[in-house]
């Protein structure tokens, strides 16, 4: 039996000496590689944690201590040592979660997949703890460098600091990276800190040197009083920290347990609020992570674990397609700019900063500072494009609403991984954007089914200079191209059945291609249709509604959610144009959902074509035998 078979719980760690502890982190590491070459995963962040997270666990007695992860993808090494070593199934329905999930264990705190939020939620279990007069329970952060740029952490890091009699440890684990290379003057404050001699090494150094010149006392005590106030900064950067009241240690080697466990120790006699410096690397361990300069091993598919290649070159995608595009925008309009929240490669920027590196801007994980920063851009003559997943406007929002679209600003937001994201679960499903934006006033949002409406209405979005304009596609490889039938005024007609036309089936982005199916499943029944893709469909355009009145029934589908979504707003706009045709509104229910796949979250919502036209034929025979039917909102199913 390996050392890593015979871990059930965190206790079992403490029975371990040093060397057998290095063969168990080695034995994670093959693990890691063989378990999520097969499924799929966060790969580099895990095989940079290993002795770090083993060292928590051994000083740290969870789950009566805490440990909260921030990002909680950092989090398998934690979970393996917790009693949850099978991952065949990772990510995947039924089996165990890309990040802490408290179903799945006692030892997880927070589902912390959204970044730089770990060390808030570590104050405030510690000040529960504090009221609740748990004073020996230490709390536990694990927070990367990249989380760090975030404005909450430091949000947080400002009220930990007041907590002196709280026993709150913050590990950072410093790569040097995000997703990508942490940018901003925190990366640079964490340079100096790899990189200098400690302060007391220094100032060692200054009292010999004036011992050896024959200093006179008072002179050499004056000296050394100078010396002690210029090298705290500029020699001892730890003080950034310490000036707020937190105890620094390190930098430790986070890849010796020994010390690590040190530290740690030391950290939590303390009792009260400690940070402990760990210089980690992302892939340890792992030759084709170690060697790769573009991170893409911080996320993978399915791999060859020998080489690193993936087993199935990914097709053409839309995050390409936006890629090749904005750099041609770029070179026709000098005043296009680049927005991003530590996410440069993932949503497809990285061709647009390396023809035009002064052009695009990183702002490290935060996203609230990126949008009004774009619209101070905006307001300055430019147009700025900023580029994020779906699922992390949600911490933008305000920013849209109070500083871009009330200054009726210019700003273009590209949504990437909009609708079902599925593996990584509840946080990540781009599903909420839809309802968020449409109270906006003033706000555009248009939904590309295919390539090339991606084209086009990126370039339709960029043309306008007076509100916030909205661009969202999803995750993964393009369908097949699907072209309009014909055009009235905005909308694309993608389909006619029968002669005479009895429901109006409304596509919203790639949901047009099931809205086609919907329509020939309808006619198979005999019943006539039309099948048209809005483009715009926020605010809900008056060439839909003119539609909307030439049909007995709507039935809209979209991969947002059905509460306030797009078929919400088609009634609406009907209601408030006079008009009563129902509406039947088919898209996400109002949840969390679980992770699994893209088709089995579609299939168990019933957003197929075929459970679509079903309920779409039924609302049919109800209007030839009853003078109305009911317009609501439901998630089919």
């Amino acid at each position: 039996m390996s050392y890593l078979e015979r871990i059930r719980r965190p206790a079992d760690l403490r029975t371990l000496s040093t060397p057998e502890l290095e063969v168990l982190a080695k034995e994670i590491r093959d693990f890691l590689v063989a378990s999520v070459s097969r499924t799929g995963g966060h790969l580099g962040p895990n095989l940079g944690v290993v002795e770090l997270t083993l060292a928590v666990h051994r000083v740290f007695d969870s789950p009566a201590e805490h440990i909260v992860f921030d990002t909680g993808h950092q989090a398998y090494v934690h979970k393996l040592l917790t009693g949850r070593q099978d991952f065949s199934e990772l990510r995947q329905r039924g089996g165990v979660s890309g990040y802490p999930s408290r179903a799945e264990s006692d030892h997880d705190v927070v589902e912390n997949s959204h970044a730089s939020t770990a060390l808030s939620w570590a104050d405030g279990i510690s000040k529960a703890n504090q009221l609740r007069g748990l004073h020996h329970r230490s709390v536990v952060a694990v927070i990367g460098d990249g989380a760090l740029t975030g404005g909450m952490a430091w949000e947080a890091l400002n009220n930990i600091a007041e907590g002196q009699d709280r026993s709150l440890v913050i590990v950072v684990n410093d790569n040097g990276r995000s997703y990508a290379p942490t940018i901003g003057g925190l990366a640079h404050h964490l340079d100096a800190l790899r990189t200098t001699r400690s302060y007391e090494k220094v100032l060692d150094w200054g009292k010999r040197t004036l011992q050896r010149s024959g200093t006179p006392g008072k002179v050499a005590f004056d000296a050394l009083h100078g010396m002690k106030k210029g090298i705290k900064d500029v020699i001892a950067p730890q003080g950034l920290f310490e000036g707020l009241g937190i105890k620094y240690i390190g930098p430790v080697d986070g890849h010796d347990v020994a010390a690590m466990e040190t530290a740690l120790a030391r950290a939590k006699a303390f009792g009260g609020p400690v940070i402990v410096h760990a210089i980690t690397e992302k892939g340890r361990g792992y030759t084709p992570a170690e060697t790769d300069v573009a991170d893409r091993f911080h996320a993978v598919g399915v791999i060859h674990p020998e080489t690193g290649l993936p087993v199935a070159p990914s097709r053409f995608g839309w995050t390409s397609v936006f890629a090749e595009e904005i750099v041609e925008i770029g070179r026709r309009r000098s005043d296009v700019v680049a927005l991003t929240a530590a996410m440069l490669a993932p949503v497809g920027l990285a061709p647009f900063a390396e023809e035009f590196p002064d052009r695009v801007f990183d702002v490290g994980i935060a996203e609230q500072h990126a949008v009004t920063s774009a619209a101070g851009m905006a307001y300055a003559g430019l147009h700025p494009v900023v580029a994020l997943y779906a699922t992390f406007l949600n911490r933008g929002f305000d920013q849209v609403l109070m500083d871009v679209a009330l200054h009726r600003a210019g700003v273009t937001f590209v949504l990437d991984r909009a609708g079902l994201t599925g593996d990584d679960g509840a946080s990540h499903n781009g599903m909420w954007d839809m309802a968020l934006l449409r109270t906006v006033p003033g706000l555009r949002l248009a939904a590309p089914r295919d390539e090339d409406t991606l084209r086009a209405e990126l370039r339709e979005a960029v043309a306008v200079d007076d509100a916030p304009t909205v661009l969202r596609y999803p995750k993964g490889a393009l369908p097949q191209s699907l072209p309009a039938v014909g055009r009235q005024g905005t909308v694309d007609v993608l389909a006619r059945h029968g002669g005479v036309p009895r429901v109006l089936v409304v596509g919203v982005g790639v949901m047009a291609h099931t809205a086609v199916e919907v329509g020939a499943a309808l006619d198979a029944q005999g019943i006539g249709s039309t099948v048209v893709d809005p483009r715009w469909v926020l605010p809900v355009p008056t060439d839909l509604l003119s539609l909307a009145r030439q049909h007995d029934l709507v039935v809209t589908v979209e991969d947002g959610l059905v509460t306030n979504g797009v078929g919400s707003a088609v009634r609406d706009a009907l209601a408030a144009a006079g008009t009563d045709v129902p509406v039947r509104s088919h898209g996400i229910p109002h949840a969390f959902l679980e992770h699994a796949s893209r088709a089995q979250l579609v299939e168990e919502h019933h957003l197929r074509g075929q459970d679509i036209a079903r309920e779409a034929a039924s609302a049919v025979a109800a209007l030839t035998g009853a003078a109305e039917v009911r317009p609501v909102d439901r998630p089919a199913g």
